[in-house]
């Protein structure tokens, strides 16, 4: 029996997006609760951005050694082996050191899940069904997103309310996300289709001349420079930002931030934000698709970078009003994901080609470095500048990324359905 697409994609999608939020978001949330400085908490949540950099060195193995269906499963029980050990964890006396350690491991878990799933992806679907779903999957990674970013911090907060211990509370979240890895593992082991096109290639003759050159092939670009520029530095200010979001709306006011409680911010930045995140990158999509994206590139610039005052004003005048910072977090959130489906569109043009999927995976690694290591002095420069002058200095951190958009050269019509360049 042949199942429906619908019984795996949104549930592949939703735990690919689960453990990838969780390392980049609720470990900052769970840090900050647990009393790090932000200047700590930027530079270790950081480096846990590194599997996802050189995630393109091992990719080849994960064809090369087991079919993509075994990876998801094998590595969905081993996500959920993980975070019952961060769990363990939290109330030990080396907490920080070991829970670093297992998110590293969680984290180059879902590395790899990442490119087993998108690989299962397209073999276990026709190509008609990939156009379909993509949509889908998409979607159910908002969904993880909001799950996390959202459901669980309120869930941690409110149950540190209860309770009266966040060490607690984050041990019942983290065990309770466990338990959902362990049932998503028997789920995909049951749904997951088993295509004639997923098996293990093997080792051949020639291998490393062909790794090579699929490497090579990538930086023999004419534009490359243009290229590695405009992914490193299109995020320089948001990868900045995202770290400290969340520290600067938990923060009380006699320390520059905005004094919500945990609960509150997984309704506003988790949820409300997400929301809009996702909005407008359903929107930024939607207009390519009819315009192209060399059309859409320049409104999309700015509407990644412009919002990022609205943080300047919310630091400067510390609204007490929770509705308004809900309203400057939605705003900067839709813009982000609206501006960001420019940067997703320019990946693909630049992987286009008899090595797509290799070289996509490289500008994924170069998209993650950008994100990577100016996160890692944020929390450094915030200290030193306080919250005011911090958020002004990421909007000065976004003027490269539109110097280097003036040297883009991107057809017309790439992007839009009628075109001829398969993406």
């Amino acid at each position: 029996m042949t199942r429906s697409p619908w019984w795996w994609v949104p549930s592949l999608y939703w735990g690919q997006g689960l453990p990838y939020v969780v390392v980049m978001t609720l470990a900052v949330v769970l840090y900050k609760n647990l009393g790090l400085d932000n200047a700590a908490i930027a530079l270790y949540t950081s480096w846990l951005y590194l599997p996802w950099v050189i995630k393109p060195l091992w990719s080849p193995l994960v064809e090369l050694l087991q079919r993509k269906r075994w990876w998801i499963v094998a590595l969905q029980l081993v996500i959920g082996a993980t975070l019952a050990a961060i769990a363990l964890t939290l109330p030990m006396a080396r907490m920080l050191q070991m829970s670093l350690a297992f998110f590293w491991l969680l984290a180059f878990a879902s590395a790899t899940h990442d490119i087993a799933a998108d690989g299962y992806y397209m073999l276990a679907l026709r190509q008609d069904q990939q156009a379909a779903f993509v949509g889908v999957r998409s979607l159910f990674y908002r969904v993880a997103m909001i799950s996390a970013q959202g459901g669980l911090v309120w869930a941690a907060g409110t149950l540190a309310q209860r309770h009266g211990s966040v060490v607690l509370a984050w041990q019942l979240v983290f065990g309770a996300l466990a338990l959902l890895f362990a049932a998503l593992a028997i789920w995909h082991q049951a749904v997951l289709p088993r295509p004639e096109s997923d098996r293990a290639r093997g080792f051949r003759n020639g291998l490393w001349d062909d790794f090579a050159e699929t490497f090579v092939s990538f930086f023999r670009r004419r534009d490359i420079v243009v290229v590695l520029a405009f992914l490193m530095l299109y995020r320089l200010g948001e990868a900045q930002l995202v770290k400290l979001v969340a520290p600067f709306l938990l923060d009380p006011p006699s320390q520059g931030g905005l004094g919500l409680t945990t609960a509150q911010l997984g309704l506003v930045y988790g949820s409300v934000g997400v929301g809009a995140l996702t909005v407008g990158g359903l929107l930024g999509g939607w207009v390519i698709s009819r315009h192209g994206l060399a059309r859409w590139l320049w409104p999309m610039v700015a509407a990644i970078h412009l919002p990022n005052l609205l943080f300047v004003a919310l630091a400067a005048w510390q609204p007490g009003s929770i509705g308004l910072v809900t309203a400057a977090v939605a705003a900067e959130q839709f813009g982000y994901g609206f501006g960001f489906a420019a940067y997703l569109m320019f990946m693909i043009w630049v992987a286009d080609g008899p090595s797509k999927t290799a070289h996509y995976a490289l500008c994924t690694g170069f998209m993650a470095l950008g994100m990577m290591l100016p996160g890692m002095a944020s929390g450094w420069l915030q200290q030193h500048l306080g919250y005011p002058l911090f958020f002004a200095w990421v909007c000065l951190c976004t003027l490269p990324s539109v110097a280097v958009a003036t040297r883009l050269r991107i057809p017309s019509a790439f992007g839009r359905k009628d075109d001829e360049v398969p993406a």
